[in-house]
């Protein structure tokens, strides 16, 4: 493998954004996003301003007091209680949002990322947007130069999830329609598209027209019932490299002297389903799984002995001899 030369110059360009990337201010700054956490680990995302006032459970955190400290250290509120000052991350982030649907779980949102493969600059759908959980995953993912676009039909909902995506910073990554995805999606020769409605199987079509050749697609359902339609669905509409998998997390107390699994464990939250877009014209039995071909083999084989079944009751009916003519040596 042929190692980079350190030596060779970088455009100026170039430097400047890969250091700016690579920049963080050391403390925080009027407009910065901050984590408190409470000395009870409750925990409030804030955007701070100039004069503005937090108020939480232990006393009231003055912004102006909260501007200028360096990451990590903590502060008082007017009562005297302790918080600590973090930047947040993505879990943070998608926890606190204001939800008026059940959102996609952290533990879900990243191996979901993962699996479409998303990148800064990728580009990918979503439908529906919901209170814009996964949304804020995968504009984390994208950003800065990738697009999220996401539909959601409710108007309700809608506006919560503008609402918390402008809140985290993420709106400019994000293009957001009130549409039903009945007439299709808004964009296409997208590298992804993930799909959270309850009969994903149903836009396949549009799924095809809007993905890039061999592009990535995830879905979520509740329901086994579901999964199984899917699966037939993603079979006509030739996807392949089909999987179905489920996450189960299970969290443990940090106490280093009496370290035991958590009382709450995060356990089933729906099923996921991942594929990859062929051509049309691939033959869909050559890229079947061997436990689906097996199984095709075996209703193949079933199907000719009943009808071999079926035969020769007809001939035991009609007369005929009750045993095949076997043949002499």
């Amino acid at each position: 493998m042929q190692k980079l030369d350190s030596s060779l110059p970088v455009d100026a360009p170039v430097a400047a954004a890969l250091d700016a990337g690579s920049r963080r201010s050391p403390h925080t700054t009027a407009g910065s996003l901050i984590l408190l956490i409470s000395y009870d680990r409750k925990r409030y995302i804030v955007r701070l301003q100039p004069g503005l006032t937090t108020h939480t459970h232990l006393g009231a955190f003055r912004h102006d007091t909260l501007i200028d400290q360096p990451w990590g250290a903590s502060v008082q509120s007017h009562s005297g209680h302790g918080a600590l000052v973090l930047e947040p991350g993505l879990t943070d982030l998608m926890q606190t949002l204001k939800r008026s649907t059940q959102i996609i779980y952290p533990k879900d949102a990243a191996y979901i990322v993962h699996r479409l493969s998303l990148r800064a600059g990728s580009r990918v759908i979503e439908a529906g947007t919901g209170s814009g959980g996964l949304t804020t995953a995968l504009a984390w993912a994208v950003a800065p130069t990738g697009v999220v676009y996401t539909h959601e039909s409710r108007s309700d909902t809608f506006l919560v999830a503008r609402d918390n995506l402008e809140r985290c910073g993420l709106l400019p990554h994000v293009r957001m329609f009130e549409t039903d995805i009945e007439a299709g999606f808004k964009a296409s020769d997208v590298d992804a598209v993930f799909l959270d409605v309850r009969e994903p199987w149903l836009y396949l079509a549009h799924v095809r027209a809007a993905i890039r050749p061999g592009g990535f697609f995830a879905s979520i359902v509740p329901t086994t019932n579901q999964v199984s339609d899917l699966l037939r669905g993603l079979e006509a509409y030739h996807f392949a490299d089909v999987a179905v998998e489920e996450l189960l997390l299970r969290p443990y107390k940090p106490s280093a002297d009496r370290l035991r699994p958590d009382d709450l464990p995060v356990g089933h939250t729906g099923f996921l389903i991942f594929a990859r877009c062929i051509a049309m014209e691939e033959d869909m039995a050559r890229w079947q799984r061997r436990e689906r071909q097996r199984y095709e083999a075996r209703l193949k084989v079933q199907a000719e002995n009943e009808a071999e079944a079926e035969r020769r009751a007809a001939d035991r009916a009609a007369g005929g001899k009750k045993y095949p003519v076997l043949p002499l040596p």
